[in-house]
């Protein structure tokens, strides 16, 4: 059955690889991207793969949250539900780590962004629909303060606390919306895999992006993560595992999730 799948950061990397095995199963295939020159490269790929194949893309900046929430109101605007998103947009090392709304740009990829566009395509995914969130084996412990500001950790510390925060408020909103909304899955796709963003931090070519590209297909597709709902999936042992402490805690959990909801009021977003 055909499924419509939005994949966020699709335009190389685990996002492509996972593009281009969704477009051979016949499913329509969103592409976001922050390059338009990036974004019609991936299309004419992926035509090329299946040239009879349904692919759209949205060009958006998700380190800017009120591009986000016009990115949920495009792709609302164009489809009337949702079947799949894969919230696979991630970064690491960035130039400059303070955005134009004077937050912390790891943060907001990372943790912020799909958290708001999750809660504004709600209304297009349906009880039968999915969300993955695509998590890492590195978590760290923070402060649900830490993100409303900038911060001068190093990009390892903040990427690990930010993955955290993601797997915090997945399984929150997994809770919240069970048996009226999308399952909500966090998963590490595996370490050191060969994406950009593992070239740049560790400068190692890392192992064939599919294997990421195929677990997220799985969380997305397979029978296995139709009851996932809140649950982390860890492809580094390739099971269901307990996600770091933190994440079941309700009381740190409530404090993130307000932070976040809090961040979102002072841009007119929440």
């Amino acid at each position: 059955m055909n499924k419509t799948i939005l994949i966020t950061g699709a335009t190389d990397g685990i996002g492509l690889a996972c593009a281009k095995s969704l477009v051979l199963q016949g499913h329509t295939v969103l592409l976001h991207g922050r390059s338009e020159e990036k974004l019609a490269a991936a299309k004419a790929q992926l035509l090329t793969l299946m040239p009879d194949a349904t692919v759209d893309t949205f060009l958006a900046d998700l380190s800017l949250l009120q591009n986000v929430a016009t990115l949920a109101d495009n792709i609302i605007a164009k489809y009337k539900s949702l079947d799949v998103l894969i919230n696979n947009a991630g970064v690491y090392v960035v130039p400059n780590t303070v955005s134009n709304e004077t937050l912390d740009i790891r943060f907001v990829v990372n943790t912020i962004a799909p958290y708001l566009l999750t809660k504004r395509l709600l209304t297009i995914l349906t009880s039968h629909s999915r969300v993955v969130n695509l998590s890492s084996a590195a978590q760290s412990s923070l402060l649900a303060q830490e993100l409303s500001q900038p911060s001068t950790l190093s990009d390892t510390t903040v990427y690990a606390k930010s993955k955290l925060a993601l797997t915090m408020w997945s399984r929150d909103m997994a809770l919240s919306l069970e048996g009226k909304g999308p399952m909500v899955v966090a998963v590490n796709p595996k370490s050191f895999l060969g994406s950009k963003m593992v070239k740049q931090a560790y400068g190692v070519a890392g192992s064939d992006v599919q294997i990421g590209a195929d677990v997220l297909i799985k969380a997305a597709l397979s029978e296995e993560f139709a009851s996932a709902n809140g649950l982390y999936y860890d492809n580094d042992i390739g099971q269901f595992a307990k996600p770091h402490s933190d994440a079941l805690k309700p009381e740190l959990t409530a404090k993130l999730v307000a932070t976040l909801e809090q961040i979102l009021a002072t841009k007119g977003l929440s």
